[in-house]
């Protein structure tokens, strides 16, 4: 969420900046709202003031034998004002809170111009796309081959954009999210495995509500949401807390299974294993001081490389342009792998610095120094597995022409086979 006291001070400067993310419109409605509240406040409590105040009076005079009329009248007339106005001030607070809630973050000024992924700023490429003498397979047409992804049997079970993941490939997972928690925990990382059933509020807090609701699975019979990243329940863990001086910076590396709806999505996209409604993944998320977040950002990224590289995945990093960017992300960086079926970049990972928006959000606050108020910190979040794409990525930029496919050095030692191939 804003801060209101930023937008009070300068609305021209926060009306520029969500302009280009197309969302300034409700600005001034935002401010009109604001200054009508700070009105009613005052007038309420002072007539509900009054009220108690001669409400006493009455009280007294009647003990006194004395006629109370034109004090009874008055309060019935201050009991109007107080309905009239707590009516209109309960109107236009919430709607000041619906306009407050559906307000994106405020870009960063480093984030490109744009509302698309055509947009985004490719900041570099890194490692060779492969060249082969055979026509590639994507990765489904490899991995059915193989019998390590079977789309069939799922659809059947659970309907279409579900796989069951079979054999080696399963092996292939385990090893890749393994590694990845040890390497992430010497970078200091806490591991954690998160519930990924959550109430509204942590989706609300994050971000992800009111605006991608139509992406979240459901349950109204228990008021709970399936979470679509780790990142929901690893932020809200400090909702509504304080963390002491000296706390900052606590970072977590969590690992979940994840749920997105994916309503919209077609095409080649909802082929294989590239775009389901089910699928794992390892996140990063940190909790830093504001003066830190920038750096925190490139740290993640960094880390992000260093996955990519290790698992030798030809990749590309871009930021995402300012009207791409999810609600909280002031700014996002994506690293893109090659994928051979589709010639083309795709995105692998992405990082995000969200500043103090969720913070606010989820009311988390930490103590700079004994003695001094609590302010929000920054949060960031960024992907360090997510195993389906990764997986895709790895078989079809390792693809053999008999159909087999290699894994990376790195992984063998976590159990990863060095070769996944047809049986003989």
């Amino acid at each position: 969420m804003l801060d209101l006291k930023l937008i009070r001070a300068e609305p021209e400067r926060v009306k520029a900046a969500l302009a280009r993310r197309g969302a300034a419109e409700q600005v001034d409605e935002l401010l009109r709202l604001d200054a009508r509240r700070r009105e009613l406040l005052p007038e309420v409590e002072g007539a509900q003031s009054q009220r108690k105040s001669l409400s006493k009076e009455i009280g007294e005079a009647k003990q006194r034998g004395e006629d109370a009329e034109g004090l009874v009248a008055r309060v019935g007339e201050l009991k109007q004002a107080i309905e009239s106005g707590s009516a209109e001030l309960e109107r236009v607070e919430a709607r000041l809170e619906a306009i407050a809630a559906a307000l994106p973050n405020l870009p960063d000024p480093e984030a490109p111009d744009g509302d698309s992924e055509e947009d985004a700023a490719v900041l570099r490429e890194v490692g060779e796309p492969p060249s082969f003498d055979f026509e590639p397979r994507d990765h489904l047409e490899i991995g059915a081959a193989l019998g390590l992804i079977d789309i069939e049997s799922a659809a059947a079970v659970s309907g279409s954009r579900f796989a069951y993941l079979k054999g080696d490939l399963v092996l292939a997972e385990l090893a890749l999210v393994r590694w990845a928690i040890e390497l992430l925990r010497g970078e200091g990382y806490e591991p954690v495995v998160p519930p990924v059933l959550v109430r509204e509020q942590a989706l609300y807090g994050t971000g992800f509500f009111p605006g991608d609701r139509d992406q979240i699975y459901e349950i109204p019979k228990d008021d709970l949401f399936l979470v679509g990243t780790s990142e929901v329940p690893l932020v809200a863990l400090h909702a509504d807390e304080i963390l002491e001086p000296g706390a900052l910076p606590v970072r977590y590396a969590g690992f979940s299974t994840c749920f997105r709806r994916e309503a919209g999505a077609a095409g080649r996209d909802t082929r294989g294993i590239f775009r389901v409604h089910q699928f794992d993944k390892v996140e990063m998320v940190s909790f830093v001081e504001p003066e830190a977040s920038s750096d925190e950002h490139e740290r993640l990224l960094a880390i992000e490389e260093r996955i990519l590289a290790e698992l030798e995945i030809p990749y590309r990093v871009v930021s995402v342009a300012a009207g791409d960017l999810g609600a909280s992300a002031a700014r996002k960086y994506d690293c893109e792998a090659w994928i051979p079926s589709q010639e083309r970049y795709r995105e692998l990972t992405s990082c995000s610095n969200t500043t103090d928006y969720q913070a606010r959000r989820l009311n988390c606050r930490y103590r700079p120094a004994e003695g001094e108020q609590p302010r929000p910190p920054h949060t960031l979040n960024g992907t360090a597995i997510a195993v389906g794409r990764t997986l895709i990525a790895l078989i079809e930029n390792r693809q053999e022409r008999d159909g087999s496919f290699t894994l990376p050095n790195t992984l063998h030692r976590w159990g990863a086979p060095e070769k996944i191939a047809p049986a003989r």
